[in-house]
C-alpha cells in the first residue's frame, strides 16, 4: 500500500528513516537530516527539504553519496548487485539489455569518466517523464558531460541524484504527476512538426505561416475543442485562441498563453509550456463541470521570435493595437512577403485591427514559462516567481582604427580598433555585475578583412544591455557609452553607434505577483523571485494590463533555444497546481 503524508508524518523518527529508507543510495541520513522539517505540506516540501540537507553538507559527504552509486550498465549490473532501485532504473533505460558494442561504448565512457572525475557516472535514466531515457540518449549525455568542469559535473550529478530520489518518492506514495504528464506529452507530439531541412535531422524548427507552423495551430485548436473550451479560433495573425465562459454572462476574462512559434534547431519547451499549463486546467475544470465567475483566454501566440521576418512579438502585438502595417511588405530568406505568406494561410489581414482587445474586459495577463536560464537549476528549486521582465537596448557599432603591418608597428604607435573593443568588453562584464541583475553582451565581434599579420584597423561589434528597470538600465548604458569614448580617445580611434532597438521593462503588477507567490508557497516549495532577462509576450501585454509570469526550471543548466532546452514533468505539474490555485484566489476575491 502506498505511503501517506499523514503517516510519514506521525511516524517516530526511527520509522520515518525506515518509510524513507532507499532514497537516497546506500544513505539514509539525507532523510533523517530532513524529518527535521516535519511536518511536510507536500511532497514538494519534502522533496526540497532533501536538497536542502545535501546542500548544507559540504562537498566530501556530496562526493561520498556520489561514490556510494553504481556505474551505468557497470560491474554492479554484471554481478546482480545493484539495489532493487537500481535495477528498476537500468532495467527501465534498457540497459540491461545492452548489445555488445553499446555495453563496450558505456564501459569505455565510464573508464574515461571516472579517469576525468573520479567518481562514477550518474544520470536519472527514468528521464524528465519517468519512464525512461532511450539508450541513444543515454550514451550522448555520457559523452556530452565529460567535457564539463570537474566542480560543475559534481553538481550535475547530485541534480541528478536529487531527480533519482524524486522518481523513488512518487513510487513510494504511489504518487504520479498525471497534468504534468499530458502537459509534457502536448510538448512532444507538437515537437513532431518542424520545417524541411530541420526535420530530417530530428531538429525543431517553426517559423511564422509555414506548413509546420500551421499545422502547429491546427493540433492545438484540436486540443483545444477537446479540452472543452467553449470557442477556438485561428484569428487574422495565426493566433491560436480558446476561450473558457465565465459562470455569468459578461464575466470578464483572465487572459494567458505564450507562443508556438521557435527559433532555429530549438527546444520544445520555450513558449509552448504557457499554451499547455492554462489548456490543462481548463480541461480539469470542463470535466468537473465548474465555471468560474471570469472566464478563461488562452491564447497560443503565433509568433514571438522574429526568425522569418523581422517584425518580433508580431502575435501579442496584435493584441494590443501594434500590428505596423509596414510589416506587410517585409520579405523572408526566399523573397516571400508578409502579406504573401498570409494571404497562403487563408488569413484575413483587413481583420488584424479588429483583433486589439479592450483592456477594460480582462482581469489581467500571467504566462508561464520555461526559466531558460541556470539559476532554478542550480538552486534546485523547481518554480520561480517573475519581478520585471529586463529593459533592454541594443547597438550594433564599430570601432575604426589604422590597419598596419603586425610585425613592423611598435605597441605604443598602434590603433588597434579589436583591443579597443576587447577592453570595452572587459568593461561591461564588470559594470554589469556591480548591478547583479543587469547584463550586458558584446555577442557580434568581427575584424572586416582581418589578417594574421595586420593589425585590425576596424572591428565591427554588436551590444546587448539589460536590467529590471528602465532607470537602471539607462544608467549602465550611460556609463558603457561614457567608457566607449573614453577608450576611443585614448587609443585614438574612432566609432560608429546605432540604436537598433530599445525595450521598456515591463515589471510585474504587485498584486498578480503576490498571487504567484502565494500559489508557489501554498505547494510548500520556496517562494524565489527573480528578474527575467528573455523577452516574452507579457511585455507586450504589459502595455494595457497588468501582468505577473512563473518560471519553471529547465534541466541541462536551463539552456533554451537548443535542443537540450527540457523539464520534467513533475516541475510542469507543480506549475499546473500553481496556475489552478491563482484560479481558486481569483474565484474567492
Amino acid at each position: 500500500m502506498a505511503l501517506t503524508l499523514e503517516q510519514l508524518n506521525a511516524a517516530d523518527a526511527a520509522t520515518a528513516v525506515q518509510l524513507l529508507d532507499g532514497l537516497y543510495e546506500h544513505s539514509p541520513w539525507i532523510a533523517e537530516a530532513a524529518l527535521a522539517q516535519r511536518p511536510f505540506r507536500s511532497l514538494a516540501h519534502l522533496k526540497y527539504a532533501m536538497v536542502q540537507v545535501l546542500e548544507q553538507a559540504g562537498v566530501q559527504p556530496q562526493l561520498d553519496l556520489i561514490r556510494a552509486h553504481p556505474e551505468l550498465a557497470g560491474k554492479a549490473m554484471v554481478s546482480n548487485t545493484l539495489t532493487a532501485e537500481s535495477t528498476n532504473e537500468q532495467n527501465k533505460a534498457g540497459l540491461t539489455n545492452c548489445t555488445p558494442e553499446e555495453f563496450a561504448q558505456i564501459q569505455q565512457l565510464n573508464a574515461d569518466y571516472n579517469a576525468r572525475f573520479g567518481f562514477p557516472f550518474i544520470l536519472a535514466v527514468r528521464g524528465p517523464r519517468g519512464t525512461g531515457l532511450s539508450k541513444q540518449e543515454i550514451i550522448a549525455t555520457f559523452a556530452r558531460r565529460l567535457n564539463n568542469h570537474p566542480d560543475f559535473e559534481r553538481a550535475e550529478a547530485i541534480r541528478n541524484i536529487h531527480r533519482i530520489a524524486e522518481i523513488r518518492l512518487n513510487d513510494k506514495f504511489g504518487y504520479e504527476p498525471a497534468l504534468g504528464h499530458d502537459v509534457w506529452d502536448w510538448q512532444e507530439k507538437l515537437a513532431q512538426h518542424s520545417e524541411p531541412g530541420y526535420a530530417e535531422k530530428g531538429q525543431l524548427t517553426v517559423t511564422y505561416l509555414t506548413d509546420a507552423h500551421r499545422a502547429c495551430a491546427q493540433r492545438i485548436s484540436h486540443w483545444m475543442r477537446d479540452c472543452g473550451f467553449d470557442e477556438v479560433e485561428i484569428d487574422a495573425v495565426g493566433n491560436v485562441v480558446g476561450r473558457y465562459k465565465p459562470a455569468q454572462e459578461g464575466g470578464k476574462y483572465l487572459l494567458t498563453g505564450s507562443h508556438y512559434d521557435t527559433v532555429r534547431n530549438g527546444g520544445k519547451y520555450d513558449g509552448r509550456l504557457g499554451i499547455f499549463v492554462p489548456m490543462a486546467c481548463v480541461r480539469e475544470l470542463h470535466r468537473q463541470g465548474k465555471r468560474l465567475p471570469f472566464g478563461i483566454e488562452v491564447v497560443g501566440f503565433a509568433e514571438e521570435e522574429g526568425q522569418r521576418y523581422k517584425a518580433t512579438f508580431l502575435g501579442s502585438g496584435a493584441l494590443i493595437g501594434d500590428f505596423k502595417p509596414e510589416w506587410l511588405e517585409q520579405k523572408d530568406a526566399d523573397g516571400i512577403t508578409m502579406r504573401e505568406a498570409m494571404q497562403h494561410a487563408g488569413l484575413c489581414i483587413d481583420d488584424i485591427p479588429k483583433l486589439q482587445r479592450d483592456a477594460a474586459q480582462y482581469l489581467g495577463f500571467i504566462e508561464v514559462h520555461i526559466e531558460q536560464g541556470p539559476v532554478l537549476n542550480e538552486m534546485d528549486i523547481p518554480l520561480g516567481v517573475v519581478t520585471s521582465i529586463n529593459g533592454g537596448v541594443r547597438y550594433v557599432c564599430e570601432m575604426i582604427g589604422t590597419a598596419s603591418h603586425a610585425g613592423t608597428t611598435p605597441m605604443n604607435r598602434r590603433r588597434d580598433a579589436a583591443l579597443g573593443v576587447a577592453e570595452l568588453a572587459l568593461y561591461m562584464e564588470q559594470r554589469a555585475a556591480q548591478d547583479g541583475d543587469s547584463v550586458a553582451t558584446i555577442g557580434m565581434l568581427q575584424v572586416p578583412n582581418g589578417s594574421i599579420n595586420v593589425v585590425p584597423g576596424r572591428c565591427q561589434f554588436s551590444m546587448d544591455m539589460r536590467a529590471p528597470t528602465d532607470a537602471q538600465r539607462d544608467a549602465m548604458v550611460k556609463d558603457v557609452l561614457t567608457k566607449l569614448e573614453e577608450i576611443a580617445q585614448r587609443r585614438c580611434l574612432q566609432t560608429k553607434l546605432e540604436l537598433a532597438m530599445q525595450a521598456a521593462a515591463a515589471p510585474s503588477a504587485p498584486e498578480w505577483q503576490a498571487r504567484w507567490e502565494k500559489a508557489v508557497d501554498a505547494l510548500g516549495v520556496p517562494v524565489f523571485r527573480m528578474p527575467s532577462g528573455a523577452g516574452h509576450d507579457a511585455m507586450k501585454l504589459h502595455e494595457i494590463m497588468p501582468q505577473a509570469m512563473l518560471f519553471t526550471r529547465g534541466l541541462n543548466s536551463g539552456i533554451s533555444h537548443n535542443p537540450l532546452e527540457a523539464t520534467t514533468s513533475d516541475d510542469m505539474q507543480l506549475a499546473v497546481d500553481a496556475f489552478s490555485h491563482v484560479l481558486q484566489q481569483l474565484t474567492s476575491e
